[in-house]
């Protein structure tokens, strides 16, 4: 199934029940029916996918805010308002990939007890390992990509639903050139070679 079927299945799931109580609302009640097409307009503005320019080096794999980075570990912070569809960082073959069920935490919260899954990229220069965090509401992690497979830089690659957190972890031969807080968008170059 190709990446955008998957994207409007996303939308069709959660919408259709908003859309089927609004419409309830609409007959029974009509001012409670506003607050439930505020939800709708949310949810269609949530599972935006727009195309990117892709940049050079190592990109970004995912829209929001630097909170935490050291030599080779950058951690973004996704909030709601984001849009949460996850990219590849690099060129490269998926080698591995492992999910974790665990509970729903806050995604500003790091905590390994969070439900993830890691996507490990083997690419000429080393390893590049996205690992895709559940936040408090994102009650869903999607995966495009199954091992084996050949990613390029900027493929979707997955998406988390509702607010999350998205982990990458760059091999030794590579350097950060962003800065903690800052904001960056899935598909800006985030790191380079040494």
């Amino acid at each position: 199934m190709r990446v955008g079927s998957l994207i409007e299945k996303s939308v069709v799931n959660v919408a259709l029940p908003e859309l089927v109580l609004f419409l309830i609302l609409l007959l029974v009640y009509q001012p409670l029916s506003f607050v439930v097409l505020a939800l709708i307009l949310f949810t269609l503005y949530f599972f935006r996918d727009p195309e990117r320019e892709i940049g050079e080096g190592v990109v970004s794999p995912a829209d929001g805010r630097i909170d935490y980075l050291d030599d080779r570990r950058v951690e973004i912070f996704m909030s709601p308002f984001d849009c949460h569809v996850n990219r590849s960082p690099v060129d490269g073959t998926v080698k591995k990939i492992t999910y974790k069920k665990g509970k729903f935490l806050p995604a500003f919260k790091k905590s390994s007890l969070s439900e993830r899954n890691e996507i490990i990229i083997h690419s000429e220069d080393g390893e590049f390992t996205v690992t895709q965090i559940a936040g408090f509401f994102a009650r869903r992690i999607v995966c495009y990509v199954e091992e084996g497979e050949r990613v390029r830089k900027g493929q979707r690659i997955g998406m988390i639903r509702f607010g999350s957190r998205v982990v990458l972890e760059i091999p030794e031969n590579y350097r950060i050139l962003r800065k903690e807080g800052e904001k960056v968008k899935a598909g800006e170059t985030i790191a380079e070679r040494r």
